[in-house]
């Protein structure tokens, strides 16, 4: 009787354990692979239980392309998307405007574009989101990533 009670206390502590804390972005850790309009854009994020989080995102297709990610603290107290592509440096910033359960919007309005980038995640499902104006115009691109074993590829 004391072995069964033992086992559930620690699946008990083992789920807690899994569930990500409020206010935190652990939910976007993992390998996350999008395979639409044959385009294979696959996004690793590491960091969760940190204040960093690293999400390299390399995208095959017509163009290769590439994005060095990074969320971290900012100087006013609150947390940051840095965004490098192709490795452009200095990274732009995000500031972490909105953060509710597994949805999470950073933005820029001084940015020429995106202003917004959002994540959001439902189940093994993650999406992400850029949005803003461009050329006076509303445009925005989105990738639907499913959650994929480290370094897997698009079928074909």
């Amino acid at each position: 009787m004391r072995a069964v009670i033992l086992a559930a206390a620690l699946a008990a502590c083992a789920t807690a354990q899994a569930e990500p804390e409020p206010g935190s972005l652990d939910w976007m850790s993992g390998y996350w692979l999008s395979c639409e309009g044959g385009v294979e854009t696959a996004e690793s994020w590491i960091g969760a239980g940190r204040d960093t989080m690293l999400g390299p995102n390399l995208r095959r297709g017509s163009r290769q392309a590439y994005d060095l990610p990074r969320i971290r603290p900012n100087a006013e107290g609150g947390r940051s998307y840095f965004s490098m592509p192709n490795g452009r440096s200095p990274p732009t910033a995000f500031a972490l405007v909105e953060l509710e359960d597994q949805r999470a919007v950073f933005a820029n309005p001084e940015h020429d574009f995106p202003q917004r980038i959002i994540y959001s995640r439902e189940a093994d499902v993650m999406t992400a989101r850029i949005e803003g104006e461009m050329n006076g115009r509303a445009e925005a691109m989105q990738w639907r990533f499913e959650r994929a074993e480290q370094d897997a590829r698009c079928p074909g």
